[in-house]
């Protein structure tokens, strides 16, 4: 078997879980208890926790590239046909992870493996370390990270991130947030109504604004 490694330097690991291990490690070992083989986060396969380090020893689908060098191979943006079958799998693997209280924090074209074993690409995400563990706090879905380092708000965020990886599907230049809201950075006019519709309420500057991911499964154009 094709294995990854990664190793985390200890300084690094700014959040602990139950008997002292890392969250990301306690993340993948829950998402490893309850998986049924099909889902999108790759899997834990064993765990080292040294004194200067933790070594993570992970799952790696072959062939598969991330996202983003799968834009690359393609020559450019990727269709709208393509884009649709990759981002519903990804707001599928949003939506299980949300029922699971986990917040993965970090959904990029970087961290999307495109796995191409059969002629239907399977997506996987990869790279838990921001990722935590979310508690419900209000009817707007407010969750505390881990101890105090703050308060984010996963629905709304994870939304946006997905509407980030959707843009750089379907355009030449990667998505940048200040430009978008400056109006210098826009929505191709190429792509169909539905999509730029999609787009613009995914990417919306105010998160009270933005779907959930549930209602984000049912958008017409997916």
């Amino acid at each position: 078997m094709t294995v990854a490694i990664k190793h985390v330097p200890s300084v690094k690991i700014y959040c602990k879980h139950v008997n002292g291990i890392s969250v990301e490690v306690a993340i993948m070992l829950k998402l490893a208890a309850k998986s049924d083989r099909t889902s999108a986060p790759i899997y834990l396969l064993d765990w080292y926790n040294l004194d200067q380090e933790l070594i993570l020893v992970l799952e790696r689908p072959i062939p598969a590239k991330d996202l983003r060098g799968h834009i690359k191979t393609n020559g450019g943006p990727l269709d709208e046909e393509e884009a649709k079958v990759i981002l519903k799998q990804l707001i599928d693997a949003a939506i299980d992870l949300e029922n699971k209280h986990i917040f993965h924090r970090d959904i990029k074209v970087q961290n999307i493996l495109i796995e191409t074993s059969s002629n239907r690409p399977r997506v996987r995400l990869i790279d838990f370390g921001l990722s935590c563990f979310v508690k419900k706090r209000s009817s707007y879905r407010e969750f505390f990270e881990c101890e105090d380092r703050g308060v984010y708000r996963p629905g709304p965020t994870t939304v946006f991130q997905i509407g980030m990886v959707l843009f750089d599907m379907l355009h030449r230049s990667e998505f940048a947030k200040d430009s978008f809201f400056a109006n210098k950075q826009r929505i191709s006019y190429k792509l169909s109504k539905n999509c730029k519709d999609l787009l613009r309420t995914t990417l919306n500057r105010e998160p009270k604004k933005r779907p959930t991911l549930k209602q984000l499964r049912s958008h017409p154009w997916l």
